[in-house]
């Protein structure tokens, strides 16, 4: 794909050119998994970083099911929003209800992005462990999809 609007210009081949900040509000699973998609997906096109507004640490299934799809973030560490640089931030994606509802005001950041993604992780989790992992595959590849169409979504037409 090849993606202009306005001062940035997104195609797999050229460096990077946006950062885009995945946030949620523990970082510990869907914000982590967009991280890694997108990285993955789009290596020239965006330096992808996420964080949390509250972090929990990094979930080790999440990092199991990300690896099972062949995207190492092993490496990821969960992290406060705090802890990002917002002055190099140029898109911010809320990845989860309670995420968009306590997002600070990021000054300088002018597209912001909610895409809500159901929380694999419930600490009363009855089900087997194959049934906890088929609740995490589902959101691994929910996030995927969406990922995939994120470059046409920046082009200014479909963004909320």
């Amino acid at each position: 794909p090849d993606i202009r609007s306005g001062s940035f210009h997104l195609t797999r081949n050229v460096g990077i050119d946006m950062t885009i900040l995945f946030l949620c509000t523990g970082n510990s699973c869907r914000s982590q998994m967009a991280e890694g998609w997108a990285s993955h997906d789009w290596p020239d096109g965006f330096d992808a970083v996420s964080a949390g507004t509250h972090p929990q640490g990094m979930n080790p299934i999440t990092v199991a099911v990300m690896k099972e799809a062949g995207v190492d973030i092993s490496t990821h560490r969960s992290k406060s929003i705090d802890e990002i640089d917002i002055n190099s931030v140029d898109v911010v994606v809320t990845v989860c209800d309670s995420a968009r509802e306590s997002c600070p005001i990021l000054p300088g950041v002018e597209t912001v992005i909610h895409k809500s993604f159901p929380d694999p992780y419930a600490p009363d989790q009855n089900g087997t462990d194959e049934e906890v992992l088929k609740t995490y595959r589902a959101v691994r590849d929910s996030i995927r999809e969406w990922i995939e169409t994120l470059p046409a979504s920046l082009d200014g037409s479909t963004l909320h």
